[in-house]
């Protein structure tokens, strides 16, 4: 499966941003989705994972109750709606799938990945 981030930016502290990850490939249910993030000079990190349907979550704890992850099977995409930004929530976002079942904060879990979109947050 092909994967492509978009929706990054630049925004003011407080705000909000919606990321979109549009997937190719006709077995886009079949995969678990997460969003990653990597900040300037940091590892890249977990922030969000969803399972296949779509009603299952796991978050980051420094995301939790700001950002949430959400799908759209029949429009093979899914999406992280970030709200109370924070200008530590700088980074390039990675959406990533994996086809395995339980939902992991694991890079190496994750077996496909897009290219990344940055979102900028200014204080």
């Amino acid at each position: 499966v092909q994967l492509q981030a978009s929706g990054g930016g630049l925004v003011q502290a407080g705000g909000s941003l919606r990321l979109s990850c549009a997937a190719s490939g006709r077995t886009f249910s079949s995969y678990v989705m997460g969003w990653f993030r990597q900040a300037p000079g940091k590892e890249r990190e977990f922030v969000a994972a969803l399972s296949r349907g779509g009603g299952v979550t796991k978050y980051a704890d420094s995301v939790k109750g700001r950002f949430a992850i959400s799908r759209d099977n029949a429009k093979n995409s899914v999406y992280l709606q970030m709200s109370s930004l924070k200008p530590e929530d700088t980074a390039v976002y990675y959406c990533a799938a994996d086809s395995t079942p339980g939902l992991s904060t694991s890079l190496s879990r994750y077996d496909y990945w897009g290219q990344g979109t940055l979102v900028t947050v200014s204080s």
